[in-house]
Order: C-alpha cells, then sequence, then structure tokens
C-alpha cells in the first residue's frame, strides 16, 4: 500500500538483497515498485547463477540486522522455521597472530545460508501488493531524455523469447545488480565524466566445504558459534572460518588475499585443514560427512565507485550495493553497507517527499557513499597486509602505510593484554556499528602506540623534526570519517 506519495512507478535493477531491500522501501512511496532480475527465481533456498558467491559464509552485523529487522518484522521467525541456529550462549574462538581468545556469544543472532536468508526475504518482498518480479530479463541500457540529462526508465531484453526487447519507463531507475552491473559504461556513453574507481587489486581466493553433522554429534551444534583463525601475512596461512547454518549443517572456509588460492580438491582441502595454526576446526569436522565437494569464489579486485564526484548526474537514477562498490567477503560487511545504504535512501524519499529539492540524486549518492567509504578503506587496510596486493585510489600512500601498522598495533594492543573493551571497539568498528573514529583518535592512538616498542618507534618517527604536537601530527596522519552513517536513522 503506497501510504505516504503517490508517484507512479519505480524501477530496481537487480532482485538480489539489495534489491529486495530497496524495493520493500520504495514500495511506501510509490505506486508500483517493478524489480528487474537476469536470473529465474529458484522455488525454494537454492543458490542462482547471479549469486556466485552465495555458496560462502554470510552474515548481518548487529547494525545490518536492526535495519532488516525493522524492514521486514518477524522474518527471524520464518528462518527458524527453516531450522536456522541460534548464536546465544555458544563459544565463539578467535585466532589471530597475537593470540586467542575465546567467549560466549552474548546475541541471539541466527547463523544461515545466503540462498535461504535471500528466499525468506524475497517471498516477504513478494507479498507487498505493490512489489511486482520481472525475471528472466536483462537490463541493456537506459532510457533517458533527449538531452541525457533525466533517466525515464530501462530498456530490457527477454531472456528467453529470442532475445526479445521492451522499453519500461518509471520516475526512478536504481541499479543494484551487484558485480554485473554496466552503469558506468552507460553513463560514459550518455556523455558524463564518469572518474575512474578505486582499486585495490586484491586476487583473492574463497573455498567453502559443507558438511553434515551427524546425529549423534548434534550437540555441537549447541556448543559452537564460530571458530574464527585468522590468516596471518607473515607466514602466508590461510583464514579458516567453522559455524553451523541450517539443518545440522556445517560450513567451511579457507581464503585468502595475493593470488595464493585455497584449494577446491577435497583431499587437499582437509590437508589445509590439518596444516592451520589450530586444529580446533579438523577435529571439529574429523567426523561429519562432507555434503560434496569444496566450491570456489575468486575476486580478482575490490572496486569502489566515484559517482558522488561527478559534475553532472542525471535526474531519476541512484546506485547502491555492490554495483557502488564491493568488499572483501571476509568481512562481512556487504549486507549490512547495503541495508545502511538502504535506510539513507528511505530517509532522503522522506525528506524528498516534504520539501522537493534540486539534484537530489546527488545527495543521496553522496550520503551513501559517506556510508562505503569505513567498510572499503577497512578492507584495504586489512588486505594490503598481504604480499600481491595492490591499491590504485585516492588516497595518500603514506597515511594507508601508517593505518595499517596502527591497525595491527591496536589489535595486538587488545589481544595480548587481554583488552575486552579495545578488542570489543575493533570487532564494533569492523563490523560498521560504531565510526572508525573510535579507534582512530590522538588520544587513543597515543595509548596503543605507547605500548610497545614498535609504536614508540612509530610515532618517533611521525614526530622526529616535525615540531608540531603528537595531537596535531596524529589529526593529520588518522583517516577522518563521519560519524552520521553510523547513527541509526529511523524515518
Amino acid at each position: 500500500m503506497v501510504t505516504k506519495a503517490n508517484t507512479s512507478k519505480a524501477i530496481v535493477i537487480g532482485g538480489g538483497m539489495a534489491g529486495l531491500m530497496t524495493a520493500r522501501v520504495l514500495s511506501e512511496y510509490f505506486k508500483e515498485v517493478l524489480i528487474v532480475e537476469n536470473d529465474a527465481y529458484p522455488t525454494g533456498p537454492d543458490v542462482r547463477p547471479g549469486t556466485p558467491q552465495a555458496f560462502h559464509p554470510h552474515r548481518f552485523t548487529a547494525r545490518g540486522k536492526a535495519v532488516i529487522e525493522r524492514l521486514f518484522p518477524g522474518y527471524e521467525q520464518d528462518m527458524i522455521a527453516n531450522g536456522c541456529p541460534s548464536s546465544l550462549n555458544k563459544t565463539a574462538y578467535f585466532m589471530n597472530q597475537y593470540g586467542t581468545l575465546e567467549m560466549k556469544y552474548d546475541r541471539d543472532d541466527l547463523k544461515f545460508s545466503r540462498a535461504l536468508l535471500e528466499w525468506v526475504i524475497r517471498e516477504r518482498t513478494a507479498a507487498i501488493s505493490n512489489v511486482k518480479f520481472l525475471t528472466k530479463h536483462q537490463v541493456t541500457g537506459l532510457l533517458t531524455s533527449p538531452d541525457g540529462s533525466e533517466v525515464m526508465g530501462v530498456q530490457a531484453r527477454d531472456r528467453e523469447q529470442s532475445g526479445k526487447e521492451k522499453a519500461l519507463t518509471a520516475d526512478l531507475v536504481i541499479d543494484t545488480s551487484g558485480r554485473s552491473s554496466k552503469l558506468s559504461g552507460w553513463l560514459t556513453d550518455l556523455g558524463y565524466e564518469v572518474p575512474e574507481p578505486d582499486l585495490l587489486k586484491v586476487s583473492l581466493g574463497y573455498s567453502t566445504r559443507r558438511y553434515k553433522v551427524p546425529p549423534h554429534l548434534t550437540h555441537l551444534i549447541d556448543e559452537w558459534d564460530v571458530i574464527n583463525i585468522q590468516g596471518q601475512p607473515a607466514s602466508g596461512t590461510y583464514t579458516s572460518v567453522f559455524s553451523f547454518i541450517e539443518n545440522d549443517t556445517a560450513e567451511v572456509l579457507l581464503a585468502r588475499p595475493g593470488g595464493n588460492y585455497p584449494p577446491t580438491d577435497a583431499a587437499e582441502f582437509e590437508s589445509a585443514l590439518e596444516q592451520l595454526p589450530s586444529p580446533k576446526i579438523a577435529e571439529l569436522v574429523r567426523d561429519f560427512e562432507p555434503m560434496a565437494s569444496p566450491r570456489p569464489f575468486r575476486v580478482p579486485e575490490l572496486y569502489c565507485h566515484r559517482f558522488e564526484q561527478m559534475p553532472q548526474w542525471p535526474q531519476g537514477l541512484l546506485v547502491l550495493g555492490d554495483a557502488y562498490c564491493i568488499y572483501d567477503p571476509i568481512f562481512g560487511q556487504g549486507m549490512t553497507v547495503a541495508a545502511i545504504s538502504v535506510e539513507i535512501l528511505e530517509t532522503c524519499l522522506q525528506e524528498q517527499h516534504a520539501e522537493k529539492r534540486p539534484d537530489w540524486e546527488h545527495g543521496v549518492l553522496r550520503r551513501i557513499k559517506e556510508a562505503i567509504e569505513p567498510a572499503f578503506w577497512l578492507n584495504c587496510t586489512a588486505d594490503l597486509r598481504w604480499e600481491g596486493v595492490e591499491y590504485h585510489g585516492t588516497d595518500s600512500s603514506k597515511r594507508n602505510a601508517f593505518s595499517r601498522e596502527y591497525m595491527e598495533l591496536f589489535l595486538r594492543y587488545a589481544v595480548s593484554k587481554p583488552d575486552w573493551k579495545f578488542y570489543g571497539l575493533y570487532w564494533a568498528v569492523n563490523t560498521l556499528s560504531v565510526s572508525p573514529r573510535n579507534i582512530f583518535n590522538p588520544e587513543t592512538a597515543v595509548q596503543v602506540l605507547t605500548a610497545s616498542d614498535e609504536g614508540r618507534e612509530l610515532l618517533s618517527g611521525l614526530t622526529a623534526d616535525n615540531g608540531k604536537p603528537v595531537e596535531t601530527i596524529l589529526e593529520e596522519m588518522l583517516p577522518r570519517f563521519p560519524e552520521s552513517p553510523f547513527e541509526l536513522v529511523r524515518p
């Protein structure tokens, strides 16, 4: 039901998680919302071709979960009905080069496959009366006004009827087509100046294997939440993550940046688990039943577009989700950033409905970019520790190098003491629950840097022959992020 406006139609390109959340918000502002999806949707919770990353572990952080619970209240009951276990009061084990931490997980979060989550959210979206789906159609271009200043719909090709093309008109088009997005090329063809994206040449490889938990071992599902053994750049070891998902299934991931891809051969995969710095994962899965061979996923590069910097942007067009920026999946930030972006879109629609503003779309892009920047920056900072990873973009290489060293020292400080407050803050920043400014501020930096010989040496190198107070130097070196994208919006 349209409750806040009577504009006629919006089109969403792509029906993945970002597209479904976007359609849910648009349904309150437009008479009709049409999701144009390249794939034929499966009839149940199965992986579809348009989401090649879907077989690998997915999660919502606390921030993303809060958004989706508000948009789709009660969706977790559907997940539980499909066999999803909870994390509450189960053991979470973390290991990195500085030590190990083990704790009871204190939040009631569900563990699930991406296929199940998307199916549940798609079913709920399909139940919205003014949301329609056009599947098996590929969007091939934008329909615009004669001068190209306004997008008025899309051109779509039917993938089944001998490539028959059709024009679909709309008042607003939002590209949520993910990694397959052609938006940069379409804008260039229309005569717009499109900046080169920031790139992280990451050569990232994933392999994931799933196991059936035998009946006599299902008690382990009640004991364990996650085992996270972080890869160590100095020795080149893989990152490995173990957890349970729905229907008595365990999943294990191996990942590494830098072009040294984890194995997809079953025997080699099991051998790699045995060689991890901790035997915990290998010991747990030894008596499980492999469901299939490991599945690979490769990411040559991460990109972050700079659409918000374009001097001109067409009316009636927006972009969000992986079509704007993609991330290293190991950090579990992609769906959360999409949820935050959708929430920003919702706020902007509310403001535009209250008071029409020129160049509204440009403003939306800038505000979404404020949410994107911290996640992409955190990815770059973490992955640039690995040999073979290269950054090509607008950030200062000197500041990037300092940030990498500082983040390593921060993590070591939190784990080796251990300092639970700092470790919690480290994860709160990496899960986008709070702004990186909570870590990157002069007071915290001085505390961390003066706690070790390496930190004091780094600090001394900054202050030598500089003549400025240390706080001023740190203000110049530390990245700056706004607080606003991290404040939950409640339209």
